[in-house]
């Protein structure tokens, strides 16, 4: 009994060693073999491919600390573009803004999409906030997704429209998210749609994330906070949801949280529609964005969600390689 308690105490050490080791490989990087790394997998890697043309970023919460971009035509850092479903981290860090970091029960059951609110489809330019809602199924609750997860706009405008900004349309309402999160979080819409509306650039959610990364907004704690499971594969309290079922991911304020049992790192992001995909990596030291926009993909891809997983993996892996200073494949 002794020998094997001895055993099992030595095996303990070994993989505490080993980690202290990684820990500090990854401490002694440089920011140049950080930089090359990301670099040679932004273009080569095969994840990568099927992204481009694509610009992508990482930063600290200070600046920019390598960027580049990939393929013919690829956008610039200040190229303005439909963020989609990126939108969503910029509403939730607005209400947690305006609550002073003290949501309500209310609140993290529109925010972590578990409202019921499931049948929205999309928004004219010429909408407010409200007729957005009122227009076909858009405002339906359904009384069978209420209290699980269910991946839809409609969660985020019906609660912009319980909490003032029903008359808002698109000049209005960035014009308030900008007088509630700061003037230095450029904010426009092309529709007046909170979950997906936002039109911006590499540069400007940039600003966003650094925001979040050097605790200036409320929501800079709370990231990972009042998480959901997602997957309907595994649980029960999930009924829909974009992220292919071999993913069990969490969805926290507006968010997710990349923690798949098997092949998540923890980072916390909001992939968009059309392929932009902005991240925070799990230990809230970096920001990386993939800006692209493929509209067509989107709408020839099925349910849509094709150019959001093409960038969803080339980030991962742009993001373990400058964790690791290795290139990935």
């Amino acid at each position: 009994m002794r020998f094997k308690w001895n055993m099992a105490r030595l095996a303990l050490c070994a993989l505490l060693i080993a980690a202290s080791s990684l820990q500090a490989s990854a401490a002694d990087l440089s920011l140049a073999q950080r930089a090359q790394a990301a670099q040679s997998t932004a273009e080569g890697s095969q994840s990568c491919r099927s992204a481009k043309p694509f610009y992508w970023e990482i930063g600290d919460a200070e600046k920019t600390l390598a960027h580049g971009r990939v393929g013919l035509r690829a956008p610039q850092a200040d190229t303005l573009m439909p963020i989609a479903s990126s939108s969503k981290w910029i509403y939730a860090a607005y209400v947690a803004e305006l609550r002073a970091g003290k949501l309500t029960a209310e609140d993290i059951e529109f925010l972590t999409f578990r409202s019921g609110y499931t049948r929205f489809k999309r928004c004219l330019s010429s909408d407010t906030v409200d007729s957005c809602l009122k227009t076909l199924t858009n405002g339906n609750q359904d009384a069978a997704t209420k209290g699980k997860f269910f991946y839809n706009g409609g969660h985020m405008q019906k609660h912009a429209a319980l909490n003032g900004l029903g008359a808002l349309d698109n000049h209005a309402l960035a014009a308030q998210m900008r007088k509630v999160l700061g003037t230095g979080i450029p904010v426009s819409f092309s529709q007046p749609q909170l979950a997906g509306g936002i039109v911006g650039s590499a540069s400007t959610y940039a600003d966003f994330l650094r925001m979040l990364l050097s605790g200036k907004l409320a929501l800079s704690s709370m990231l990972g906070s009042h998480a959901v499971c997602t997957n309907p594969a595994t649980c029960d309290q999930a009924a829909s949801t974009p992220i292919p079922s071999r993913l069990s991911w969490h969805y926290s304020l507006g968010h997710w949280v990349e923690d798949d049992p098997q092949n998540g790192d923890g980072a916390f992001s909001s992939a968009g529609l059309f392929g932009f995909y902005p991240w925070i990596d799990a230990s809230r030291t970096y920001y990386g964005v993939i800006a692209r926009a493929n509209l067509l993909g989107a709408i020839l891809s099925g349910e849509g969600q094709r150019p959001a997983l093409e960038s969803v993996e080339c980030g991962h892996q742009i993001r373990k390689a400058w964790a690791t200073g290795a290139a990935q494949g």
